[in-house]
């Protein structure tokens, strides 16, 4: 059965809004890849993200969400998150951030429900349809479109043939962009780490934090 499919633009979007808030799965484009979310409100949506992946929830996944104010509203930003934040954002960068402590997000969210502290890694997507959904249903856990182990779908088509039963609507964006992973930083740490190199090099970020006046990253 092939999942329902609406082309993006402003009344897809509005749509997968909806559905996320009824608790479904959705699957839209990005800047780099097509990823699959729930609602954060959704109970258990995150281990239905995993599922329809097959893979264990033994990984922390990371929000997709539409603009600085909304990383605000779920972790708290030091000087490094933000001056990174205000000069790779929208873009490939995702922070890790603190959480609130007055916020509450799924245990599953971080990927280790021990963890004291929980950090959650944020990003704001240079393509306009995850920054829409996501100002209309709030922060959304966020992973690529793919089973476990398999290339991520390229696009519609790939999509529904690897995941179509496990969604309830696919955003179609046409081809996906591709290219290199975002790059992840752990700002809750002086100096911050890199965790993963991709979108953004190294040096890009050498050179964010330096004209801050702030240390660069930890080798």
């Amino acid at each position: 059965m092939t999942t329902r499919r609406l082309r993006d633009g402003p009344d897809a979007r509005a749509e997968a809004a909806l559905v996320l808030q009824a608790g479904g799965i959705v699957a839209f484009p990005t800047d780099t890849v097509y990823g699959i979310a729930v609602s954060l409100d959704t109970p258990g949506g995150i281990e239905r993200l995993f599922a329809a992946k097959q893979r264990p929830p033994d990984k922390a996944i990371a929000l997709l969400i539409a603009d600085l104010a909304q990383a605000a509203d779920i972790g708290e930003l030091n000087a490094a998150a933000t001056a990174l934040a205000e000069t790779f954002w929208p873009g490939g960068l995702t922070l890790v951030i603190p959480q609130r402590a007055d916020r509450w997000l799924p245990v599953a969210l971080t990927g280790d429900p021990t963890i004291a502290h929980p950090k959650v890694g944020l990003r704001v997507p240079d393509h306009a349809a995850p920054r829409a959904i996501a100002r209309a249903v709030g922060p959304l856990p966020t992973t690529s479109a793919n089973r476990s182990g398999e290339p991520e779908a390229g696009d519609a088509e790939e999509l529904d043939a690897q995941l179509g039963a496990a969604l309830d609507l696919i955003v179609d964006g046409g081809a996906a962009n591709g290219g290199p992973a975002s790059t992840v930083v752990d700002t809750t740490v002086d100096p911050v780490v890199i965790l993963r190199e991709g979108a953004i090099s190294l040096e890009a970020i050498d050179r964010c934090l330096a004209s801050a006046h702030l240390p660069g990253v930890g080798r």
